[in-house]
């Protein structure tokens, strides 16, 4: 089969684009997917430069690997506990697997301690194969399982619920933008910072306002004006976050593309109560829930361009000018 190996920690050069990989076979309890198309996420950079080095992932990396958190396909083989009528459903995989109940120490990451989607088949375990019914396309369905997760985790744990002011960072981004559509579905008084060139996509998914990313939150809104803070940007700017987080308010935080080291004051989080959450591991019925909500209409895909898989040197190319809204997207069954 045709698929991507990452080879080692480094630039473009470690991967390895390659049509002889042997296509998996699926064991028991799991299933083999066709995978139609995959998205490009800040994990397969971070993880192929090796940022995540020494900052608490979870282990178990191993090269050669193939990487891809995101999938969209077919299932066309199943293993042996599996039921036949499995075969020929459309699925998303579920990013994060983890045994119900089991410690979050145990999660294994898609296309990270597991292979994943830049190739034409990879094997899943059958509950982390989620049917959906769903007139989008492969590629569309493919921007939805990671940022969407991530996000819906993180509004699930803020306990985010109608009528909140929430503040979304990186509100154009992969997690920003599905964050944005997932708390206007809540009933969410959405403010979303970006780029003021991508004010008018952001307005469309929903949002009620949208501030320019290099303005002043605490000037523009002052102490305590949102209940809950939803945030992948981290860097020098984050303990302005927390100023405008309202007495026993929330900030979930599942990424830092601005930097990963922040100034805390400890008094500004514990005397004003709030709750500072990390966000990585799916708690369960977070995936389920968020292929309801594709089924029911209530989020929207975002493609911003689509690469075929020979192209994936281009498409993360593409990725790191952060010019796009949404997610770039390999059609793997071109």
């Amino acid at each position: 089969m045709r698929g991507v190996l990452l080879t080692a920690h480094g630039g473009y050069e470690c991967l390895d684009v390659r049509a002889d990989l042997a296509v998996p076979t699926a064991g028991r309890g799991e299933v083999l997917v066709r995978v139609g198309a995959a998205a490009v996420n800040n994990t397969d950079i971070n993880t192929r430069v090796g940022w995540y080095e020494g900052g608490g992932w979870t282990g178990g990396f191993s090269f050669p690997r193939i990487q891809g958190i995101d999938a969209c396909g077919t299932i066309v083989a199943v293993g042996d506990g599996v039921a036949a009528d499995r075969v020929g459903l459309r699925v998303l995989v579920e990013p994060c697997w983890r045994d119900p109940g089991a410690p979050m120490a145990t999660a294994r990451f898609f296309g990270s301690e597991v292979d994943g989607s830049f190739a034409e088949f990879t094997v899943v375990p059958d509950r982390h194969a989620h049917a959906v019914r769903s007139d989008f396309s492969d590629a569309e369905l493919a921007t939805f399982p990671c940022s969407y997760s991530t996000a819906e985790n993180m509004l699930c744990r803020s306990s985010l619920h109608a009528g909140e002011r929430v503040l979304v960072t990186g509100a154009s981004g992969g997690v920003g933008s599905a964050a944005v559509q997932l708390a206007v579905a809540r009933g969410a008084r959405v403010t979303a910072v970006a780029g003021d060139d991508k004010r008018a996509a952001v307005v469309a998914l929903g949002a009620h306002e949208v501030v320019d990313r290099h303005a002043d939150l605490v000037a523009s809104f002052g102490a305590g004006a949102f209940d809950v803070v939803i945030d992948v940007v981290g860097g020098p700017t984050w303990p302005s976050l927390l100023e405008v987080l309202c007495p026993g308010g929330r900030c979930a935080v599942a990424g830092a593309i601005a930097g990963p080291l922040v100034s805390l004051d400890l008094r500004a989080l514990y005397l004003a109560d709030l709750r500072l959450i990390g966000c990585t591991v799916l708690d369960g019925g977070v995936f389920a829930g968020l292929v309801a909500r594709i089924e029911r209409g209530e989020v929207r895909p975002l493609v911003a361009a689509t690469f075929g898989l020979d192209d994936i040197v281009a498409a993360q190319e593409l990725f790191l000018t952060k010019g796009h809204v949404g997610k770039i997207v390999l059609e793997v069954a071109r």
